[in-house]
């Protein structure tokens, strides 16, 4: 259901923002492992660009998609059940050692998105 309503956001993005969005956190690991690891919300990182100079229009497409902005300093979303917070992809880099530009790209029910390999999310989890 939240793998679902992330590829609602992504295709939104893609068509938007003409952007490959990365599915991050919890539910990113599900995906990569194909095995439900009950997720609480739908992690997705994003060029810096749309969390400062393209904020507004990140926001709005999120409103337009139903989302209601409740914790900015989180850039954080929520809709009835699903939360959607969005943070740097650039920020992988120096965090965990990520190199963004070899991070895998896959496409799902017309959308087009980022999923980290495996040995790039155990880069995250140990950083």
């Amino acid at each position: 259901m939240k793998y679902s309503e992330f590829l609602l956001i992504a295709k939104s993005i893609n068509v938007q923002f003409n952007v490959l969005p990365l599915l991050f956190g919890s539910l990113g690991l599900e995906r990569r492992l194909n095995m439900d690891l009950h997720a609480d919300d739908i992690d997705i990182l994003l060029p810096e660009y749309y969390l400062r100079d393209g904020w507004q229009a990140l926001k709005k497409l999120m409103e337009e998609l139903g989302y209601e902005l409740y914790d900015l300093h989180e850039h954080a979303f929520q809709k009835g059940e699903f939360s959607a917070a969005f943070a740097s992809l650039e920020n992988l880099t120096p965090f965990a050692g990520v190199d963004i530009s070899q991070i895998p790209k896959m496409t799902d029910a017309g959308a087009s998105y980022l999923l980290l390999d495996l040995l790039d999310y155990q880069r995250v989890y140990e950083a």
